[in-house]
């Protein structure tokens, strides 16, 4: 189960989480970063999964403070308005609810990200504290950020046939951090996300159980 929480930001700011628990005793803790959407079904499904696999996840509204409970459409208008709030929220309030998100899960924690998630992920894994690995999902951003190097290991995903993230961007990552294994997939963007127009359900199961496969490993 799904539930909503609080969660104080390092700034003090009162912020919503999505927050799932395993059916038995957390094998550790798994931060779960939004898209620009905002803490919608496709977090709470991710969230779900990792709990399902034995981990406590908490995803932070990283945009409350822009509107409580934000939430923007998976259409032009809904992106426009996402990509207004990823310009409101500076790099060190998000690290900062994310730390904040790390700091409420139990030990060992694992940090994952989808889309703009993604590239936050990968900024968690340079900067935050008490992570062991992190996987990424389809980060646009990542390659504008390969200054902040990661301090964990770091796992990467993309769609081969994503038109946002040409293969120019994803092989900049690659040259950068060629210790991350970094997987190609045959779909688009967003092939987690169910209900999207490039949603893969066997990329998605593949994705998912890599990271698994990864997290388990730096236990």
């Amino acid at each position: 189960m799904v539930e909503r929480i609080g969660l104080k930001g390092a700034d003090g700011a009162e912020i919503t989480a999505l927050k799932a628990a395993p059916g038995s005793a957390p094998i550790g803790g798994v931060v779960v970063i939004q898209e620009i959407f905002g803490l919608t079904d496709h977090i709470a499904d991710m969230c779900r999964a990792f709990a399902d696999a034995g981990y406590a996840a908490i995803a932070p509204g990283l945009f409350d403070r822009i509107e409580p409970d934000f939430h923007a459409t998976h259409d032009p208008e809904g992106a426009k308005k996402g990509l207004a709030a990823v310009a409101a929220s500076p790099w060190p309030q998000v690290l900062g609810d994310i730390q904040a998100a790390i700091d409420a899960l139990p030990q060992p924690v694992y940090v994952t990200g989808f889309c703009y998630g993604g590239a936050a992920a990968w900024m968690a894994a340079a900067q935050c504290a008490r992570l062991k690995a992190a996987a990424c999902f389809y980060g646009r951003l990542i390659a504008t950020l390969l200054d902040a190097a990661p301090k964990v290991p770091v796992m990467l995903h993309y769609g081969a046939h994503d038109a946002s993230i040409p293969p120019e961007n994803y092989e900049k990552v690659r040259l950068a951090a060629p210790d991350a294994p970094l997987y190609l997939y045959d779909a688009g963007h967003g092939f987690c996300r169910a209900g999207s127009n490039d949603y893969d359900a066997a990329s998605s199961q593949l994705a998912v159980a890599r990271t698994l496969d990864w997290f388990a490993r730096w236990r």
